[in-house]
């Protein structure tokens, strides 16, 4: 599908990995319809790009029915927004569980639900789930996001499956560590020997590529990292041996600390 001339609906637009993607998409030729809580936010980044904005706090299921009812039409869904959801599962109340689940899970579900039969309609459509190399192989400390991340690759694979032959595209993104923007990067995390980052713009290029060629996964990490995922679904315990010794609880813990505040 070419982006150029397209409508996109962005969510997570507030964050600089959604400053990435909203600029790539532009420079495409898109017409980016930048959506985050903080509306006030994106207003220099809609100026720069000629993008428009749309307000929405994704743990409102009323402000995500909203959103999807304002652009229904729309060609292409991006659904980037997400919460990190890291720490021990008995550190978080109900309430943050929720919230967690409504922001990572759920409301992209919901936008796909309301988007979707429009697109299938005209023939001609995408959505893009960004997902996380969490949401192929767990780690400690993390067992919340990664359930939200394992439960956008389940729905994006069955709905890709689900609208073969319809001309709508169905793809998911999974970063491993990000410098420069995104949870990672705010958490200052430093890294074991030999575990290298990826760029905010690279993640960017992967969205536009799973557009353009209709890819169904794009994993957006070094290849240590990406055979270290797979090993996952292969070995779990095997896997879990080797993120203990590598330091994946201090990494999840340093997410906590850093993102507590935001749950």
């Amino acid at each position: 599908m070419n982006v150029a001339g397209r409508s996109v609906l962005l969510t997570g637009a507030t964050g600089g990995l959604g400053h990435a993607i909203a600029r790539r998409l532009a420079t495409a030729g898109a017409n980016v319809v930048l959506s985050g809580r903080r509306g006030d936010v994106l207003v220099d980044l809609a100026n720069e790009i000629g993008g428009t904005v749309a307000p929405a706090d994704l743990s409102d299921p009323a402000a995500v029915r909203e959103l999807s009812a304002a652009h229904g039409d729309v060609d292409i869904l991006v659904s980037n927004a997400g919460l990190s959801a890291s720490g021990v599962i008995d550190s978080w109340s109900e309430e943050q569980i929720d919230r967690a689940l409504d922001v990572n899970l759920r409301s992209p579900i919901v936008l796909a639900r309301s988007l979707v039969p429009h697109m299938v309609r005209r023939g001609s459509g995408h959505v893009v789930f960004m997902s996380s190399l969490a949401g192929k192989s767990p780690t400690a400390g993390a067992s919340l996001y990664n359930a939200t991340k394992f439960g956008l690759r389940g729905f994006a694979g069955a709905l890709r499956a689900e609208l073969h032959g319809t001309g709508v595209g169905v793809s998911a993104i999974f970063p491993g560590f990000i410098r420069d923007a995104g949870m990672f990067h705010e958490a200052k995390v430093k890294l074991p020997p030999g575990v290298t980052t990826k760029s905010p713009e690279q993640v960017a290029d992967a969205v536009l590529r799973a557009i353009e060629r209709n890819k169904a996964e794009i994993d957006v990490a070094p290849l240590g990292l990406r055979i270290g995922s797979v090993l996952g679904g292969l070995v779990p315990d095997i896997a879990a041996a080797v993120t203990r010794r590598t330091g994946a609880a201090r990494i999840a813990e340093a997410h906590e600390i850093a993102h507590m505040s935001k749950r």
